[in-house]
Protein backbone atom coordinates (compact mmCIF):
# COMPACT_ATOMS: atom_id res chain seq x y z
CA UNK A 1 0.00 0.00 0.00
CA UNK A 2 2.33 2.15 0.58
CA UNK A 3 4.85 1.28 -2.68
CA UNK A 4 1.79 2.08 -4.05
CA UNK A 5 0.74 5.41 -2.60
CA UNK A 6 4.51 6.13 -3.27
CA UNK A 7 4.62 5.46 -7.29
CA UNK A 8 1.57 7.79 -7.46
CA UNK A 9 3.02 10.56 -6.30
CA UNK A 10 5.73 10.01 -8.45
CA UNK A 11 3.50 9.86 -11.33
CA UNK A 12 1.58 12.91 -10.33
CA UNK A 13 4.63 15.16 -9.99
CA UNK A 14 6.29 14.61 -13.53
CA UNK A 15 3.19 15.50 -15.35
CA UNK A 16 3.04 18.38 -12.92
CA UNK A 17 6.35 19.36 -14.28
CA UNK A 18 5.97 18.46 -17.69
CA UNK A 19 3.01 20.53 -17.96
CA UNK A 20 5.09 24.04 -16.34
CA UNK A 21 7.93 23.11 -18.46
CA UNK A 22 5.72 23.32 -21.19
CA UNK A 23 3.81 26.45 -20.22
CA UNK A 24 7.08 28.18 -20.34
CA UNK A 25 7.95 27.46 -24.09
CA UNK A 26 7.11 30.14 -26.89
CA UNK A 27 3.93 29.25 -28.45
CA UNK A 28 4.42 31.68 -31.13
CA UNK A 29 4.46 29.95 -34.62
CA UNK A 30 6.08 31.49 -37.76
CA UNK A 31 4.86 31.48 -41.84
CA UNK A 32 7.88 31.15 -44.23
CA UNK A 33 6.64 32.19 -47.60
CA UNK A 34 8.92 32.16 -50.59
CA UNK A 35 7.79 35.01 -53.45
CA UNK A 36 10.05 36.30 -56.57
CA UNK A 37 7.94 39.81 -56.32
CA UNK A 38 9.65 42.53 -54.44
CA UNK A 39 8.45 46.04 -54.23
CA UNK A 40 10.41 49.29 -55.17
CA UNK A 41 9.36 53.37 -55.28
CA UNK A 42 8.89 54.02 -58.45
CA UNK A 43 11.63 57.81 -60.01
CA UNK A 44 10.05 61.01 -59.01
CA UNK A 45 9.28 62.66 -62.14
CA UNK A 46 12.34 65.27 -63.29
CA UNK A 47 11.06 68.78 -63.92
CA UNK A 48 12.85 70.67 -66.88
CA UNK A 49 12.97 74.15 -66.96
CA UNK A 50 12.85 75.67 -70.17
CA UNK A 51 15.52 78.79 -69.94
CA UNK A 52 14.36 82.43 -71.26
CA UNK A 53 15.97 85.71 -71.40
CA UNK A 54 15.52 88.35 -68.58
CA UNK A 55 13.34 91.02 -70.29
CA UNK A 56 15.51 94.86 -70.61
CA UNK A 57 15.21 97.09 -68.17
CA UNK A 58 16.21 101.12 -69.07
CA UNK A 59 15.53 102.04 -65.84
CA UNK A 60 18.69 102.50 -64.09
CA UNK A 61 18.52 102.65 -59.74
CA UNK A 62 20.32 104.90 -58.53
CA UNK A 63 20.93 104.40 -55.27
CA UNK A 64 20.93 107.89 -53.35
CA UNK A 65 24.62 108.72 -51.60
CA UNK A 66 25.84 112.27 -50.95
CA UNK A 67 28.94 113.44 -51.74
CA UNK A 68 29.92 116.36 -49.51
CA UNK A 69 30.95 119.37 -51.12
CA UNK A 70 34.63 119.92 -52.40
CA UNK A 71 35.38 123.41 -50.74
CA UNK A 72 36.21 122.39 -47.00
CA UNK A 73 39.48 125.20 -47.95
CA UNK A 74 37.32 128.06 -48.48
CA UNK A 75 38.31 131.60 -51.03
CA UNK A 76 41.87 132.09 -51.82
CA UNK A 77 42.87 135.68 -50.90
CA UNK A 78 43.77 137.52 -53.90
CA UNK A 79 47.74 138.04 -53.74
CA UNK A 80 48.90 141.19 -54.50
CA UNK A 81 52.13 140.28 -57.34
CA UNK A 82 53.85 143.11 -56.06
CA UNK A 83 55.45 141.95 -52.81
CA UNK A 84 54.64 143.84 -49.80
CA UNK A 85 55.89 144.16 -45.94
CA UNK A 86 56.29 140.64 -44.34
CA UNK A 87 52.90 140.13 -42.12
CA UNK A 88 53.39 138.80 -39.11
CA UNK A 89 52.49 135.28 -38.41
CA UNK A 90 53.33 133.12 -35.29
CA UNK A 91 52.00 130.43 -37.03
CA UNK A 92 55.03 128.25 -37.58
CA UNK A 93 54.77 125.58 -41.17
CA UNK A 94 57.20 122.42 -41.36
CA UNK A 95 56.52 122.13 -45.03
CA UNK A 96 59.47 123.46 -47.69
CA UNK A 97 62.04 124.07 -45.12
CA UNK A 98 64.00 126.19 -47.45
CA UNK A 99 63.84 128.13 -50.59
CA UNK A 100 65.08 130.36 -52.86
CA UNK A 101 62.94 132.99 -55.44
CA UNK A 102 64.57 135.10 -57.88
CA UNK A 103 63.51 137.11 -61.07
CA UNK A 104 64.03 140.28 -63.22
CA UNK A 105 61.98 142.53 -65.57
CA UNK A 106 61.72 145.42 -67.20
CA UNK A 107 61.73 148.90 -65.68
CA UNK A 108 65.29 147.55 -64.22
CA UNK A 109 63.27 145.65 -61.55
CA UNK A 110 64.63 142.85 -59.03
CA UNK A 111 63.54 140.42 -56.66
CA UNK A 112 64.81 138.04 -54.41
CA UNK A 113 63.19 136.11 -51.74
CA UNK A 114 64.34 133.10 -49.55
CA UNK A 115 63.31 131.50 -46.72
CA UNK A 116 65.34 129.03 -44.11
CA UNK A 117 63.58 126.29 -41.54
CA UNK A 118 65.14 124.77 -38.85
CA UNK A 119 63.22 122.55 -35.62
CA UNK A 120 61.57 119.61 -35.42
CA UNK A 121 58.08 120.87 -34.15
CA UNK A 122 58.08 119.29 -31.04
CA UNK A 123 61.07 121.07 -28.85
CA UNK A 124 61.54 123.96 -31.14
CA UNK A 125 60.81 126.13 -34.97
CA UNK A 126 62.48 128.68 -36.03
CA UNK A 127 61.78 130.02 -39.27
CA UNK A 128 63.73 132.84 -41.43
CA UNK A 129 61.90 134.88 -44.58
CA UNK A 130 62.87 137.65 -46.41
CA UNK A 131 62.50 139.73 -49.91
CA UNK A 132 64.10 142.29 -52.06
CA UNK A 133 62.03 144.37 -54.84
CA UNK A 134 63.23 147.23 -56.49
CA UNK A 135 62.43 149.55 -59.79
CA UNK A 136 62.90 152.79 -61.44
CA UNK A 137 60.39 154.31 -63.89
CA UNK A 138 61.38 155.79 -67.35
CA UNK A 139 58.68 158.31 -68.11
CA UNK A 140 58.46 160.46 -64.81
CA UNK A 141 62.36 161.03 -62.77
CA UNK A 142 62.35 159.17 -59.48
CA UNK A 143 59.40 157.00 -60.42
CA UNK A 144 61.57 154.55 -58.03
CA UNK A 145 60.88 152.31 -55.18
CA UNK A 146 63.09 150.07 -53.10
CA UNK A 147 61.66 147.44 -50.26
CA UNK A 148 63.55 144.77 -48.25
CA UNK A 149 62.01 142.73 -45.36
CA UNK A 150 63.14 140.15 -43.08
CA UNK A 151 61.48 137.96 -40.41
CA UNK A 152 62.86 135.95 -38.24
CA UNK A 153 59.73 133.74 -36.09
CA UNK A 154 60.48 131.17 -33.42
CA UNK A 155 58.99 128.65 -30.69
CA UNK A 156 59.96 126.73 -27.83
CA UNK A 157 57.63 124.19 -26.69
CA UNK A 158 57.32 123.65 -22.91
CA UNK A 159 54.72 121.00 -21.40
CA UNK A 160 52.21 121.54 -23.30
CA UNK A 161 52.99 125.28 -23.56
CA UNK A 162 54.68 127.66 -26.37
CA UNK A 163 57.09 130.60 -25.66
CA UNK A 164 56.97 132.16 -29.14
CA UNK A 165 58.86 135.71 -30.64
CA UNK A 166 60.20 137.84 -33.67
CA UNK A 167 62.29 139.98 -34.95
CA UNK A 168 61.22 141.63 -37.99
CA UNK A 169 63.46 144.28 -40.20
CA UNK A 170 62.08 146.65 -43.12
CA UNK A 171 63.93 149.12 -44.90
CA UNK A 172 61.41 150.86 -48.03
CA UNK A 173 62.35 153.66 -50.03
CA UNK A 174 59.97 156.06 -52.35
CA UNK A 175 60.47 159.12 -53.86
CA UNK A 176 58.07 161.95 -53.67
CA UNK A 177 57.57 162.26 -57.55
CA UNK A 178 54.41 163.83 -57.94
CA UNK A 179 55.37 167.17 -58.70
CA UNK A 180 54.85 169.31 -61.90
CA UNK A 181 58.77 168.72 -62.74
CA UNK A 182 59.12 171.90 -65.43
CA UNK A 183 58.49 174.03 -62.64
CA UNK A 184 60.11 172.62 -59.83
CA UNK A 185 63.79 170.83 -60.23
CA UNK A 186 64.93 168.38 -57.02
CA UNK A 187 67.28 166.06 -56.55
CA UNK A 188 67.00 162.57 -55.26
CA UNK A 189 67.50 164.13 -51.65
CA UNK A 190 65.01 166.26 -51.79
CA UNK A 191 62.17 163.62 -52.53
CA UNK A 192 62.89 160.77 -51.11
CA UNK A 193 61.51 159.11 -48.16
CA UNK A 194 63.30 156.43 -46.30
CA UNK A 195 61.21 154.12 -44.19
CA UNK A 196 62.32 152.12 -41.62
CA UNK A 197 60.66 149.59 -39.06
CA UNK A 198 62.24 147.39 -36.08
CA UNK A 199 59.76 145.21 -34.23
CA UNK A 200 60.16 142.65 -31.27
CA UNK A 201 57.43 140.51 -30.09
CA UNK A 202 57.12 138.00 -28.02
CA UNK A 203 54.64 135.69 -25.84
CA UNK A 204 53.72 132.79 -23.74
CA UNK A 205 50.46 130.98 -24.87
CA UNK A 206 49.31 127.06 -23.86
CA UNK A 207 49.02 124.30 -26.81
CA UNK A 208 46.52 122.16 -24.37
CA UNK A 209 43.40 122.98 -22.31
CA UNK A 210 44.43 122.74 -18.50
CA UNK A 211 42.26 121.55 -15.88
CA UNK A 212 40.39 124.68 -14.90
CA UNK A 213 39.77 124.80 -19.06
CA UNK A 214 41.57 128.48 -19.42
CA UNK A 215 43.12 129.53 -22.63
CA UNK A 216 46.05 132.27 -21.93
CA UNK A 217 48.48 133.99 -24.25
CA UNK A 218 49.99 137.17 -23.02
CA UNK A 219 52.85 138.83 -25.39
CA UNK A 220 54.05 142.32 -25.81
CA UNK A 221 55.17 143.89 -29.50
CA UNK A 222 58.01 146.64 -29.71
CA UNK A 223 58.04 148.72 -32.71
CA UNK A 224 60.35 151.03 -33.61
CA UNK A 225 59.23 153.31 -37.00
CA UNK A 226 61.11 155.99 -38.97
CA UNK A 227 61.29 158.50 -41.29
CA UNK A 228 65.24 158.49 -41.52
CA UNK A 229 66.45 162.33 -40.57
CA UNK A 230 62.36 163.24 -40.57
CA UNK A 231 61.00 161.86 -37.17
CA UNK A 232 60.36 158.60 -35.81
CA UNK A 233 57.61 156.94 -33.58
CA UNK A 234 57.57 154.08 -30.94
CA UNK A 235 54.73 151.93 -30.27
CA UNK A 236 54.32 149.31 -27.36
CA UNK A 237 51.53 146.85 -27.53
CA UNK A 238 50.47 145.00 -24.48
CA UNK A 239 47.92 142.24 -24.39
CA UNK A 240 46.86 140.03 -21.39
CA UNK A 241 43.93 137.56 -23.06
CA UNK A 242 42.30 134.59 -21.55
CA UNK A 243 39.71 132.50 -22.31
CA UNK A 244 37.46 130.34 -20.08
CA UNK A 245 35.40 127.10 -21.13
CA UNK A 246 32.52 126.86 -19.40
CA UNK A 247 30.65 123.98 -21.19
CA UNK A 248 30.17 122.90 -24.82
CA UNK A 249 27.82 125.89 -25.78
CA UNK A 250 28.98 128.53 -23.25
CA UNK A 251 32.64 130.32 -22.92
CA UNK A 252 33.81 133.51 -21.58
CA UNK A 253 36.57 135.55 -21.91
CA UNK A 254 38.07 139.00 -21.00
CA UNK A 255 41.35 140.66 -22.49
CA UNK A 256 43.50 144.03 -21.68
CA UNK A 257 44.89 146.04 -24.38
CA UNK A 258 47.44 148.55 -23.91
CA UNK A 259 48.76 150.63 -27.09
CA UNK A 260 51.44 152.79 -25.98
CA UNK A 261 52.76 155.54 -29.05
CA UNK A 262 55.46 158.46 -28.87
CA UNK A 263 55.58 160.51 -31.88
CA UNK A 264 58.64 163.09 -32.20
CA UNK A 265 59.90 164.98 -35.15
CA UNK A 266 63.45 166.41 -35.47
CA UNK A 267 64.99 168.99 -38.11
CA UNK A 268 61.67 170.69 -38.71
CA UNK A 269 61.43 175.28 -38.77
CA UNK A 270 59.87 176.64 -36.59
CA UNK A 271 59.40 174.00 -34.19
CA UNK A 272 59.49 170.05 -33.77
CA UNK A 273 56.22 168.09 -32.39
CA UNK A 274 56.40 166.15 -29.74
CA UNK A 275 53.41 163.97 -28.34
CA UNK A 276 51.72 160.75 -27.26
CA UNK A 277 48.98 158.45 -28.76
CA UNK A 278 47.53 155.75 -25.86
CA UNK A 279 44.67 153.47 -26.32
CA UNK A 280 44.10 151.21 -23.29
CA UNK A 281 40.74 148.48 -23.78
CA UNK A 282 39.33 146.16 -21.85
CA UNK A 283 37.04 143.80 -23.72
CA UNK A 284 34.98 141.15 -21.22
CA UNK A 285 32.93 138.80 -23.96
CA UNK A 286 30.25 136.16 -23.22
CA UNK A 287 30.26 133.36 -26.55
CA UNK A 288 27.39 131.16 -26.90
CA UNK A 289 28.11 128.41 -29.74
CA UNK A 290 24.41 126.27 -30.20
CA UNK A 291 23.22 124.44 -33.48
CA UNK A 292 21.28 127.00 -34.53
CA UNK A 293 22.90 130.25 -33.62
CA UNK A 294 25.89 131.50 -32.69
CA UNK A 295 26.23 134.59 -30.27
CA UNK A 296 29.33 136.86 -29.11
CA UNK A 297 28.25 139.64 -26.40
CA UNK A 298 30.16 142.07 -24.91
CA UNK A 299 31.28 146.11 -24.22
CA UNK A 300 34.68 147.71 -25.04
CA UNK A 301 35.58 150.42 -22.53
CA UNK A 302 37.76 152.40 -24.38
CA UNK A 303 40.02 155.34 -22.93
CA UNK A 304 41.11 156.93 -25.71
CA UNK A 305 44.31 159.40 -24.24
CA UNK A 306 41.98 159.34 -21.53
CA UNK A 307 38.82 160.03 -23.09
CA UNK A 308 36.41 157.71 -21.81
CA UNK A 309 33.61 155.70 -24.54
CA UNK A 310 32.42 152.24 -24.67
CA UNK A 311 32.08 150.04 -28.00
CA UNK A 312 29.19 147.91 -28.58
CA UNK A 313 30.93 144.31 -29.26
CA UNK A 314 27.72 142.43 -30.21
CA UNK A 315 26.94 140.11 -33.28
CA UNK A 316 26.10 136.57 -34.19
CA UNK A 317 24.88 134.33 -36.85
CA UNK A 318 21.99 131.99 -37.04
CA UNK A 319 21.64 128.83 -39.20
CA UNK A 320 19.00 127.30 -41.29
CA UNK A 321 18.44 123.64 -40.45
CA UNK A 322 19.88 120.87 -42.93
CA UNK A 323 20.20 124.28 -45.17
CA UNK A 324 23.56 125.80 -46.46
CA UNK A 325 22.83 128.57 -45.19
CA UNK A 326 22.98 131.41 -42.32
CA UNK A 327 22.12 134.78 -41.52
CA UNK A 328 24.72 137.51 -39.72
CA UNK A 329 24.32 140.58 -37.82
CA UNK A 330 26.11 142.61 -35.34
CA UNK A 331 26.94 146.15 -34.24
CA UNK A 332 30.33 146.13 -33.73
CA UNK A 333 32.99 149.22 -32.67
CA UNK A 334 36.26 150.00 -33.40
CA UNK A 335 38.99 152.73 -32.41
CA UNK A 336 41.65 153.05 -35.14
CA UNK A 337 44.63 154.41 -33.97
CA UNK A 338 46.46 157.03 -36.91
CA UNK A 339 49.38 156.91 -35.73
CA UNK A 340 51.98 157.83 -38.63
CA UNK A 341 53.13 154.15 -39.05
CA UNK A 342 49.45 152.81 -39.72
CA UNK A 343 49.21 155.32 -41.99
CA UNK A 344 52.07 155.70 -43.70
CA UNK A 345 51.64 151.83 -44.69
CA UNK A 346 48.49 153.12 -46.76
CA UNK A 347 50.20 155.85 -47.93
CA UNK A 348 54.12 156.36 -48.14
CA UNK A 349 53.94 159.38 -49.56
CA UNK A 350 52.84 160.95 -46.68
CA UNK A 351 54.52 163.98 -44.77
CA UNK A 352 54.78 164.63 -41.07
CA UNK A 353 51.76 165.02 -38.70
CA UNK A 354 51.36 167.75 -36.29
CA UNK A 355 49.02 166.00 -33.84
CA UNK A 356 47.55 162.65 -34.11
CA UNK A 357 43.41 161.58 -33.48
CA UNK A 358 41.89 158.10 -33.56
CA UNK A 359 39.13 157.31 -35.72
CA UNK A 360 36.11 155.65 -33.72
CA UNK A 361 33.74 153.62 -35.92
CA UNK A 362 30.62 152.03 -35.19
CA UNK A 363 28.99 149.36 -37.38
CA UNK A 364 25.31 147.88 -37.71
CA UNK A 365 25.12 145.29 -40.35
CA UNK A 366 22.80 142.04 -41.51
CA UNK A 367 24.32 139.68 -43.69
CA UNK A 368 23.97 136.32 -45.46
CA UNK A 369 26.41 133.58 -46.32
CA UNK A 370 25.46 130.28 -48.26
CA UNK A 371 26.63 127.51 -50.34
CA UNK A 372 25.23 126.67 -53.38
CA UNK A 373 25.61 123.36 -55.32
CA UNK A 374 29.52 121.49 -54.34
CA UNK A 375 31.92 124.55 -54.37
CA UNK A 376 30.21 127.96 -55.08
CA UNK A 377 30.27 130.18 -51.96
CA UNK A 378 28.30 133.11 -51.83
CA UNK A 379 28.26 135.58 -48.64
CA UNK A 380 26.85 139.60 -48.64
CA UNK A 381 26.84 142.37 -46.16
CA UNK A 382 25.21 145.77 -45.78
CA UNK A 383 26.42 147.84 -43.13
CA UNK A 384 25.85 151.11 -41.81
CA UNK A 385 28.95 152.64 -40.62
CA UNK A 386 29.31 155.79 -38.15
CA UNK A 387 32.82 157.62 -37.60
CA UNK A 388 34.40 160.04 -35.41
CA UNK A 389 37.48 161.53 -36.65
CA UNK A 390 37.90 159.76 -39.66
CA UNK A 391 41.16 160.28 -41.54
CA UNK A 392 41.25 161.68 -45.22
CA UNK A 393 44.55 162.28 -47.42
CA UNK A 394 44.97 165.79 -49.09
CA UNK A 395 47.69 167.21 -51.16
CA UNK A 396 49.47 170.07 -49.90
CA UNK A 397 48.20 172.37 -52.49
CA UNK A 398 50.31 175.15 -49.85
CA UNK A 399 53.40 173.87 -51.70
CA UNK A 400 54.36 171.91 -54.72
CA UNK A 401 51.33 169.35 -53.96
CA UNK A 402 53.95 166.21 -54.16
CA UNK A 403 52.84 165.36 -50.03
CA UNK A 404 50.28 164.43 -48.50
CA UNK A 405 48.26 165.79 -45.47
CA UNK A 406 45.65 164.49 -42.96
CA UNK A 407 42.20 165.98 -42.43
CA UNK A 408 40.07 165.18 -40.05
CA UNK A 409 36.20 164.79 -40.57
CA UNK A 410 34.16 165.09 -37.21
CA UNK A 411 31.26 163.32 -38.09
CA UNK A 412 30.75 160.53 -41.10
CA UNK A 413 28.56 158.05 -42.11
CA UNK A 414 28.95 155.30 -44.58
CA UNK A 415 26.70 152.68 -46.40
CA UNK A 416 28.81 149.95 -47.31
CA UNK A 417 28.30 146.71 -49.10
CA UNK A 418 30.74 144.15 -49.12
CA UNK A 419 30.27 140.73 -51.09
CA UNK A 420 32.73 137.76 -51.43
CA UNK A 421 32.20 135.15 -53.83
CA UNK A 422 34.22 131.89 -54.57
CA UNK A 423 34.41 128.77 -56.38
CA UNK A 424 36.35 126.13 -55.88
CA UNK A 425 37.16 122.00 -57.59
CA UNK A 426 39.09 120.52 -55.40
CA UNK A 427 42.58 121.39 -55.91
CA UNK A 428 42.37 121.84 -59.88
CA UNK A 429 40.30 125.45 -59.86
CA UNK A 430 39.79 128.24 -57.54
CA UNK A 431 37.89 131.25 -58.36
CA UNK A 432 37.47 134.23 -56.04
CA UNK A 433 35.95 137.81 -56.29
CA UNK A 434 35.34 140.61 -53.45
CA UNK A 435 33.44 143.72 -54.17
CA UNK A 436 33.12 146.38 -51.69
CA UNK A 437 31.35 149.97 -52.33
CA UNK A 438 31.25 152.94 -49.99
CA UNK A 439 28.84 155.63 -50.11
CA UNK A 440 30.19 158.47 -47.40
CA UNK A 441 27.66 161.05 -46.14
CA UNK A 442 27.66 163.90 -43.60
CA UNK A 443 30.68 165.24 -45.03
CA UNK A 444 30.62 168.74 -44.35
CA UNK A 445 33.85 170.05 -42.98
CA UNK A 446 36.22 169.02 -45.80
CA UNK A 447 33.01 168.68 -48.36
CA UNK A 448 34.51 165.07 -49.95
CA UNK A 449 35.87 161.90 -48.57
CA UNK A 450 38.80 163.29 -49.97
CA UNK A 451 41.02 160.05 -51.78
CA UNK A 452 38.48 157.26 -50.88
CA UNK A 453 37.58 154.34 -52.98
CA UNK A 454 33.86 154.42 -53.85
CA UNK A 455 34.05 151.19 -55.77
CA UNK A 456 36.81 148.78 -55.04
CA UNK A 457 36.79 145.40 -56.42
CA UNK A 458 39.37 142.13 -56.84
CA UNK A 459 39.21 139.33 -58.28
CA UNK A 460 41.34 135.90 -58.56
CA UNK A 461 41.86 132.75 -60.84
CA UNK A 462 44.01 129.76 -59.80
CA UNK A 463 43.82 126.76 -62.70
CA UNK A 464 45.88 123.49 -62.43
CA UNK A 465 46.05 121.98 -66.23
CA UNK A 466 48.75 119.86 -65.27
CA UNK A 467 49.75 118.46 -61.70
CA UNK A 468 52.96 120.62 -62.60
CA UNK A 469 51.51 123.90 -64.03
CA UNK A 470 49.73 126.42 -62.18
CA UNK A 471 47.78 129.48 -64.29
CA UNK A 472 47.04 132.31 -62.59
CA UNK A 473 44.99 135.80 -63.20
CA UNK A 474 44.13 138.70 -60.92
CA UNK A 475 42.15 141.46 -61.61
CA UNK A 476 42.10 145.03 -59.91
CA UNK A 477 39.50 147.54 -60.14
CA UNK A 478 38.36 150.58 -58.40
CA UNK A 479 35.68 153.87 -59.07
CA UNK A 480 37.91 156.59 -59.07
CA UNK A 481 38.65 158.89 -55.98
CA UNK A 482 38.20 162.46 -55.65
CA UNK A 483 41.05 164.53 -54.64
CA UNK A 484 41.57 168.72 -53.90
CA UNK A 485 43.22 171.32 -56.05
CA UNK A 486 44.73 174.48 -55.14
CA UNK A 487 41.89 177.07 -54.90
CA UNK A 488 39.81 174.33 -52.97
CA UNK A 489 38.37 172.90 -56.46
CA UNK A 490 38.30 169.19 -56.99
CA UNK A 491 38.41 166.60 -59.38
CA UNK A 492 38.94 162.48 -60.07
CA UNK A 493 42.02 160.48 -60.15
CA UNK A 494 39.99 158.57 -62.98
CA UNK A 495 39.07 154.90 -62.96
CA UNK A 496 41.10 151.78 -62.51
CA UNK A 497 41.53 148.57 -63.61
CA UNK A 498 44.87 146.05 -63.49
CA UNK A 499 44.96 142.72 -65.12
CA UNK A 500 47.95 140.72 -64.54
CA UNK A 501 48.41 136.98 -65.62
CA UNK A 502 50.73 134.60 -64.77
CA UNK A 503 52.34 130.98 -64.60
CA UNK A 504 54.41 128.65 -62.61
CA UNK A 505 56.40 125.14 -63.72
CA UNK A 506 57.52 122.59 -61.52
CA UNK A 507 60.55 120.88 -63.49
CA UNK A 508 61.37 119.00 -60.20
CA UNK A 509 60.82 119.14 -56.30
CA UNK A 510 63.88 121.02 -56.54
CA UNK A 511 63.21 123.62 -59.37
CA UNK A 512 60.39 125.87 -60.32
CA UNK A 513 59.99 128.46 -63.22
CA UNK A 514 57.60 131.49 -63.00
CA UNK A 515 56.20 134.56 -65.07
CA UNK A 516 54.34 137.28 -63.90
CA UNK A 517 52.63 140.05 -66.27
CA UNK A 518 51.05 142.82 -65.04
CA UNK A 519 48.54 145.31 -65.58
CA UNK A 520 47.92 144.27 -68.99
CA UNK A 521 45.90 147.20 -70.21
CA UNK A 522 48.73 149.63 -69.32
CA UNK A 523 46.16 152.04 -67.25
CA UNK A 524 48.87 153.94 -65.59
CA UNK A 525 46.33 155.07 -63.07
CA UNK A 526 46.47 157.10 -59.79
CA UNK A 527 45.40 155.41 -56.75
CA UNK A 528 46.65 158.98 -54.79
CA UNK A 529 46.37 162.05 -57.08
CA UNK A 530 49.63 162.70 -59.34
CA UNK A 531 51.38 159.54 -58.64
CA UNK A 532 50.55 156.89 -61.60
CA UNK A 533 51.67 153.68 -61.27
CA UNK A 534 53.87 151.40 -64.09
CA UNK A 535 52.98 150.29 -67.48
CA UNK A 536 53.02 146.90 -68.39
CA UNK A 537 55.76 145.31 -66.39
CA UNK A 538 56.99 141.81 -67.00
CA UNK A 539 58.68 139.68 -64.20
CA UNK A 540 60.49 136.37 -64.45
CA UNK A 541 62.68 133.63 -62.69
CA UNK A 542 63.43 130.82 -60.37
CA UNK A 543 62.67 129.04 -57.74
CA UNK A 544 65.19 127.03 -56.43
CA UNK A 545 63.71 124.57 -53.25
CA UNK A 546 66.00 122.60 -50.83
Amino acid sequence: MSNTKLRFCFIVTGIFSVLLANAQRDSTQSISITTEYQPVLRNAAKLNFSGTHLPADTNRTVAPYYIPPQNLFYAYQPIPLRPLALVQDTNLYLGNRHFIKAGVGNYTTGYAAAGLGFGDGKKYLLNITGNFVSSKGKDIEFQNFYNLNAKAAGSYFINQNELYGSLCLAKNDYSRYGYNHTLYNYSKADVIQHLQELNLTAGFRNLAENSLGVNYNPNIAVDFYASVDNLSERTININLPAELTINKQFSASAEIKADLTRYSTKGYIPNNYFFNNNVVQILPLVKYNGDAFQLNAGIIPTWDNGRLSLLPNIYGEAFLPDKNFSVQAGIVGALNKNTYRNLSLRNPYLLHNNTQVNTKETEIYGGLKTTLGKHFNLSAKLGIVSYNNIALFINDTATDSKGFLIAYEPTAGNLRIHTDASYILQDKLSLTASLTMNGYTGIDVNKKAWHTLPMEFNGSVRYWPLKKLMLKGDLYMFAAPKYIEKGGTHDFTGNASDLSLGAEFTINRQFCVWLNANNLFSNKYERWHNYPVYGINVLGGIIVRF
